[in-house]
Parts: C-alpha cells; structure tokens; sequence
C-alpha cells in the first residue's frame, strides 16, 4: 500500500500536478522496473516522503547502488512507453486472490487487515497491463508524464517488515523526483553535501560517541569530548533558565505503573514504554518523560498564591521502546536526554511564563545562527479519543497560544493534530545551513495534568484553585539537536562549543618546555588547549589539526619562545597573528554566550 506523506507542491509542475503525486507515480514506476528485472521479488509498502519516496522488497536481489543505472534505464524506457496509471476497485476477497495468485504475501496481509476493520473494497492502480499496486491514488495520467531527466535512485537501507525486527527483513531503495532536471541537480547537490557533514560519520571521527552492539541500538555512548560538548550546551540552557527563576529538581529513572495510569500516558503512550517487573512481581515503567514525577514534587505541599510560580528544570535520560528500523544515529534514539522544565503557575501568570520560555528559545538558538519558524500545534477535533480533557478545555487553551503568538508578533502557522495528548504547544522549527527545516523546541500548555493530579494552590481568600502547567524543552533531545547542530555547522563548533580550542605545535623538540607552559597558561585562563608534539612534520600536525576541526592551531618556534608569544593560525582562515596566551584566552573568552 502506497502511503502519501506531504511535500510541499513545486511552482515549476502544472498546477493540476504535486510534487506529491509525481513521487507518489514514481515510486510505482521504480517498483514495476524493479519487479520486472527481478520478477521474484515481493512488494513492500512503498510512501512518498519529504523529499522523494521510497519502496520495500522482500527480494534476494542485488539492490545496491551497483544496480541503480539498470533500475533506472527500465524506467526510462517505461516513461517512453506512456503507460497508463488506471485505478481498479476490488472487493477484499477478490484483492486478496489477485495478489495470492500475483504470489505478494505483504499485500495479502496489508488487506486482510483492511477486512477485519469492515472494509469491504480497495483500490488497485495499474501500471500498464502488467505492474499492479494495492494503492489509494492519485496518480499521473500516464508513466510519460514523468520527466525522464529529473528523477534519481539515491540509497538503499534494510528496513524490517512493518518496522518489527521480529519480521522478515526487506531492502528499501529510495529514490527522489522533481518537476525539472535543474531542480533535480540542486537537490544531489544538497544530499552529497549533507553527506559530508552526516553525523553518524563526522560523530565517531571527530570522537564524539559510538555506538556498541553489546549495549544496544539505539543507546548511545559518550566519549570524554562528547560528554564536554553536552555539558556546555546544558549549561548554557541552565544559565538562560537560572536567570528566569527555575531551579533544579531530580527524579528516579523509573516509576511505579500507577503514575502513568493516572497521568494518561500508560493509555496513549503505552506501546512506547519499557517496562521492568521487580522480583517481588511489582510493574515498573522506565520513564519515556519527565512531567508525571514532576507533578509529584509539586504536590509534596500545598502552596500559596504568593509562592507561584513554581519553576522545575531537570537534565535527564528518558528512554522510549522506538522500533528498531526507526532508530537513525543521533536523530531517533532509544535513550536521549532532556534538557526539561515544568512551570506550575496561576491562568494569569501563564502569558508571561511562555513568553520567558520564549526568549530562552531565541537566546539558545541565536547563538548558532538558526533561523526558527514557529507553528502552533493544536488538536484534532475528528480524533477525541486520542487526547485528554474535555472540548471547552482545548479550545480556551489554543486560544491562549493562539494569544501568545499574537503578543510576540509571530507569523505561525496552525497544525491540527500535532498537539500533545495534554495539551496544545507552540513548537520551533530551525532551518540548518542545507534549508532543512527540523522541529526542535517546544512550549506546552497542559491544563489537564493539573486536573488529574488535583494540583492547586491556596487563592487569596484561601481557597483551592486550579494551577496551570507548562512544559518547556529547549533542545528538546540533546542527543537530536547535536545531530542537527554537528551537519549545521558541518563538525566546525563555535569556539566556545569546540572540546579543544587550542592545538599548540611546537616547531622543534626544544620549543617542547615552552609549549607545555603555554597551554599551562591557557588552561588557567579556562582555555581548552593541548599539545601537538614535534615528532611529525608541521605541516602534517596543521592539516591534522584542520581535519579535527580544531577552531586555532597555535605555533610555536624560536620566535615565538624568545618573546613570550604563540603564532595563531585560526580554523578556515590563512590569517596569522601573533599574541601572548593571556591575550589569546581572553579574546577567546569574549567569544563565549552570555
């Protein structure tokens, strides 16, 4: 079954034509040139994504990238055949022996579901007289519709059936179309670059983590430099936050299954959780998020109207069952850590809460020159079931957000559907150096929580009343955002960000002495520097330096040792200059966020 995803519609297609739906026919169009180069390989499910589509086999075929020029080449020669896409309705008992006899045990499974959820009819699309796909449309009029010069075969992975590594495992070949041949080559131009600055490979070469099969996918482990950069970037947040009036709480990395039962997350997010049985036969849940305990520091006393708000912050691992064809270095990981806060305050003191939130958002993220968008994630009216509280609650609460972007005068667009089961949030989207737009911080306003927890505060006249919480990530995941922030700046971290600012080369065996003395002087002046020893070539320790992306190479000859001073060559720059180490580390100190 062909699954379309959204992408966005390209000015240069007719206007009756998406990008969607040229992808969504290519990627039939690649799968009827694989089946009839391997007629025994079996149909997978085959989506349009954000930038192409993709398609699973169940083949024993070479599908490497050795094989895509033939792949290609056959659809090619499709397109100059102008077959014709044309929809065909079945019953589900007359699909399931089309594609019994057709020998596709995937498409068997996908409707047979379709049956027992009281589907009584699905659509098929041809391609031509002889590729049939289980698939609810839209396609183009014909395979000559697609441009023959502006589509390309770009990877292939292993994916497990359905996403569970306990079926089989298929090979998925992506692929990507555009509206012109110029587009297309912007495009390849774009993924080679976003090769080079992959985390999963810049990570582990500039010795930042790696990843161990005997602990497991999905978890991964920081090295000495990668666990510094981490701690950098939480104190960074921690000192934005400090500075707002939040203070730091700890909570178990477990809990007893009865939390997440009342805080409705054991219902809507059960599948995700990992859950651990004590010997004594009790349930455990691995917390997937920080909130529930937090509700229960608030609760340990009644607090008065004058002690609001209440400002949490917790750096923390939370861990989440992903499925293992889902896992993708940094960017979807088992176990991530959150650099999370709750806020429990009066409806009153809620504009002004977020709106502190939000100039966190923008200080952080300022300082690696992101560019952030904002939308404003509500929910979906046609899907009670899928979140807590009642209608009236939903709609008083988006019109708050709704309020809250208005009063920061942002442009946001509105998601139906992409709020939080607890409540809606204003989420942030940073645009990366590459024009890909990725979700990272988020702001939450959650009145149902309180409820369920029966949080309240003493008002005025010493009554109860109902608190309001909100939920504030910054980085979100400090596993993800470094994903984003390694390919953003393509390993070259900020000074200040870098795990070793300073590499000092001394020139010769007898410079040695001086050099230690330097970095001694660097260090005491909080700089991070170390030594390059003379044992090889200079120019082979500069381009060494340069290859690790260490932001200044600092030379030191006899020059240098009679006057005290370090030649500094700085990272992507032929520029030299020469300074003492008590002005170098301050100009490097200035170079640090406030």
């Amino acid at each position: 079954m062909t699954v379309c995803i959204s992408a966005p519609i390209m000015t240069a297609m007719p206007r009756a034509i998406s990008v969607e739906t040229l992808r969504h026919s290519t990627a039939h169009l690649m799968a009827a040139a694989v089946k009839k180069r391997f007629p025994a390989a079996r149909l997978g499910i085959g989506p349009v994504i954000d930038d192409g589509f993709y398609y699973d086999f169940d083949t024993k075929a070479d599908l490497s990238p050795s094989s895509f020029a033939a792949i290609e080449n056959e659809m090619r020669a499709m397109i100059a055949q102008k077959l014709p896409f044309r929809k065909e309705w079945m019953t589900t008992a007359r699909a399931i022996a089309f594609f019994r006899k057709r020998k596709e045990p995937h498409k068997m499974e996908l409707i047979g579901e379709l049956r027992r959820k009281g589907i009584k009819k699905v659509s098929v699309y041809w391609t031509g007289e002889h590729f049939a796909d289980l698939c609810t449309g839209p396609h183009l009029r014909s395979t000559g519709d697609i441009p023959r010069d502006a589509f390309a075969l770009t990877k292939t992975a292993g994916a497990y059936w359905r996403g569970d590594e306990k079926n089989a495992q298929l090979k998925r070949l992506y692929g990507t179309a555009w509206p012109t041949k110029q587009e297309l080559d912007t495009y390849l131009a774009m993924l080679k670059e976003a090769e080079r600055r992959d985390h999963k490979r810049l990570g582990p070469a500039l010795d930042l983590f790696t990843f161990s099969d005997l602990v497991g996918s999905g978890l991964p482990l920081w090295t000495p430099k990668g666990t510094l950069i981490r701690t950098l970037l939480d104190d960074f947040v921690w000192r934005l936050r400090e500075a707002r009036g939040y203070e730091r709480v700890e909570i178990p990395h477990i809990t007893k299954k009865e939390l997440f039962e009342k805080s409705g997350h054991w219902e809507k997010f059960g599948e995700d959780l990992f859950r651990v049985t004590s010997r004594e036969g009790h349930l455990f849940a691995i917390k997937p998020m920080n909130c529930p305990h937090h509700t229960q520091i608030y609760k340990r006393k009644l607090f008065s109207y004058r002690e609001l708000p209440q400002r949490y912050a917790n750096t923390t691992m939370a861990y989440r069952d992903e499925q293992s064809g889902e896992l993708a270095g940094l960017s979807r990981t088992r176990g991530f850590t959150q650099d999370d806060a709750h806020v429990f305050c009066r409806n009153a003191q809620v504009k002004e809460e977020m709106l502190k939130v939000w100039d966190i958002v923008d200080a952080f993220y300022g300082a690696f020159g992101f560019s952030l968008r904002v939308r404003l994630s509500f929910h979906d009216p046609k899907r009670p079931k899928d979140y807590l509280g009642e209608k009236s609650t939903w709609r008083k609460a988006e019109k708050e957000i709704i309020a809250l972007a208005e009063a920061r005068g942002a442009k946001a667009e509105r998601a139906p559907g992409e709020a939080a089961f607890y409540g809606p949030k204003v989420d942030f989207l940073a645009k990366d150096s590459l024009g890909r737009e990725w979700q990272v911080a988020t702001i939450q306003l959650d009145v149902n929580l309180p409820e369920r927890f029966d949080l309240s505060c003493v008002d005025e006249k010493g009554k109860p009343e109902r608190i309001v919480m909100i939920h504030a990530a910054i980085m979100g995941s400090i596993e993800r955002f470094l994903a984003i922030l390694i390919e953003h700046v393509a390993g070259d971290f900020p000074v200040w960000l870098a795990p070793v600012q300073v590499r000092v080369l001394p020139i010769a065996e007898r410079h040695h002495a001086q050099a230690e003395s330097a970095i001694a002087a660097l260090k005491k002046s909080g700089v991070r520097a170390e030594l390059s020893p003379a044992g090889e070539t200079l120019g082979k320790r500069i381009r060494e330096g340069e290859l690790n992306k260490i932001p200044y190479l600092a030379v030191l000859g006899d020059r240098e040792e009679s006057e005290g001073t370090l030649t500094i060559r700085s990272r992507g720059s032929n520029r030299q200059e020469t300074l003492t180490p008590e002005t170098f580390a301050a100009r490097i100190r200035e170079g640090a966020p406030r």
